[in-house]
């Protein structure tokens, strides 16, 4: 089965289109059998994003740490949530079980997920792709940092990085299943 991990807030930010965008990108997940590997909390976006897959039917698995586990409301029905010691081992098991990586508005969690991705993909670790669903232009001011360190010298070159920019769910799910309809 395809699968893609998403990393985004454990809360719903101030903009409602954030809530829109993460209960639609479920949605399509599920309709288009796509696996998600998420965090494992019933809060905020991403409790919103397994909320949609789960109510249409389609497959969640979450990977949450015994620090936050218990912090947390339980998981949607008929979704599985494994525990792990810590974050280092959670961001190694939803990187093994995903496909591909779909970035969401989020805070240095997020940030913290995202990074690590994308230093595999710099070192050549992975070529997985990476995502990004602007959302009321959430990302701009990353796409903006990027800019900065590679004109300072920091960043050698985009190539070492496998990430795509989407403006609506839809958009990105295309691309999703354009790079693994065969899976």
């Amino acid at each position: 089965m395809k699968s893609m991990a998403v990393y985004c807030g454990h809360q719903f930010g101030n903009d409602p289109a954030f809530k829109d965008a993460a209960a639609a990108i479920g949605e399509l997940m599920a309709k288009n059998k796509i696996k998600l590997v998420f965090g494992g909390g019933n809060v905020g976006l991403m409790g919103t994003v397994a909320g949609a897959v789960s109510a249409n039917g389609g497959r969640v698995v979450g990977i949450s740490t015994k620090h936050v586990a218990h912090k947390q409301e339980p998981l949607h029905a008929g979704s599985r949530v494994k525990v792990v010691r810590g974050v280092n081992e959670r961001k190694q098991k939803m990187f093994e079980l995903s496909d591909a990586f779909c970035i969401l508005p989020g805070g240095i969690g997020t940030l913290n997920e995202l990074t690590d991705i994308m230093t595999m993909q710099q070192i050549g670790e992975s070529k997985k792709p990476i995502y990004f669903l602007n959302t009321a232009g959430y990302w701009n001011i990353f796409a903006r940092v990027m800019m900065h360190m590679m004109r300072a010298g920091f960043i050698e070159s985009y190539a070492d990085y496998n990430i795509k920019v989407f403006d609506t769910p839809e958009d990105l799910i295309k691309e999703y299943l354009k790079n693994f309809s065969n899976k």
